[in-house]
């Protein structure tokens, strides 16, 4: 089979089914595989040999359920790779655009040996603050200053697409956009949303895709880090969910603040999860990409495609 890559175009292609991404890569790898990530941050891996090859296995696994169900989305292990966050794990900004050009690089030469029909590699970033808690609204101008450096690494690396992913606020969305624009990559806003189906700081859903859009729309909008019970109070009939074009969704149905006082993985149960979100992914006209967050693994992200987990 002819992999296709590159082509942001493919995510719209109806000779597709659609695109699978990975689960929850941070929760997988403390609570399944043993390794410890502070401040929650898996970009280190990238530049280590053990932790590359770990990624390489963790990464082959949703190769196997884009090879049944569709194509792939590789996003890149980069969450917490921008300024605030790989400074406290001993990453200067210089050091941070190594690793984030790094994680690109590991994901094309992943990418090139996939047996799928299209494949796009993805640069991941995350909110400067907790993705749980809102805080103070940031400037969208300063949005941008924040979060260009981590792009432009996406951007020198090749990157097919920048996923913002667990942003709190319509603020910071307006800034990453405004970042990728001016490196000129396709971008995604990712929101997440409260058991209520608001934002962490009470936008409805809507009015925050609205808000950016008005601002600096996105290619597409995402939500993620939530259960698709609570996706589904934020949706509604109006034009703007048209927008959105797929979910990362937990696996558990606990709020974020029970989630974040946790000690143990709440993994759910794969084939309640998938069913669930039958529900949130019938109200999607556009949705054309689904995978996981917090404590799924292959096997929810699987269940969700209807497709055997692969096993080994």
């Amino acid at each position: 089979m002819e992999t296709t890559t590159g082509s942001l175009a493919a995510l719209h292609d109806p000779a597709l089914r659609g695109f699978v991404t990975d689960g929850g890569l941070e929760t997988d790898l403390i609570f399944h595989h043993g390794v410890d990530l502070p401040e929650f941050a898996a970009f280190p891996l990238v530049e280590d040999p053990a932790g590359r090859e770990l990624l390489g296995r963790y990464y082959d696994g949703y190769a196997a359920v884009a090879a049944a169900a569709g194509a792939g989305l590789l996003e890149s292990p980069t969450w917490r790779a921008n300024p605030d966050w790989a400074a406290r794990v001993g990453y200067d900004v210089d050091a941070m655009v190594r690793a984030n050009v790094a994680a690109i690089d590991l994901l094309r030469g992943l990418a090139a040996g996939y047996d799928v029909p299209a494949v796009l590699v993805v640069g991941q970033l995350g909110p400067r603050g907790d993705g749980y808690v809102a805080g103070e609204a940031p400037d969208p101008e300063e949005a941008r200053a924040y979060h260009a450096p981590q792009v432009r690494a996406f951007a020198e690396a090749g990157a097919d697409l920048v996923s913002a992913l667990t942003l709190t606020t319509p603020a910071e969305g307006i800034g990453v956009v405004l970042a990728a624009r001016e490196a000129g990559l396709p971008v995604s806003v990712g929101f997440t949303v409260e058991t209520d189906g608001r934002l962490p700081d009470g936008s409805t859903l809507a009015d925050a895709v609205r808000a950016v859009d008005e601002a600096a729309a996105p290619d597409h909008y995402m939500v993620n880090c939530a259960h698709p019970t609570h996706v589904l109070p934020a949706l509604d009939e109006g034009e703007w969910v048209r927008r959105l074009l797929g979910t990362r969704v937990n696996a558990s149905t606990m709020s974020h603040a029970e989630l974040d006082e946790a000690e143990e993985l709440d993994d759910g149960d794969p084939d309640r999860l998938a069913a669930d979100q039958m529900h949130v992914s019938r109200r999607l006209p556009a949705m054309r990409v689904l995978g996981g967050c917090c404590g799924t693994d292959v096997r929810h992200v699987a269940a969700m495609w209807g497709v055997p987990a692969p096993t080994g």
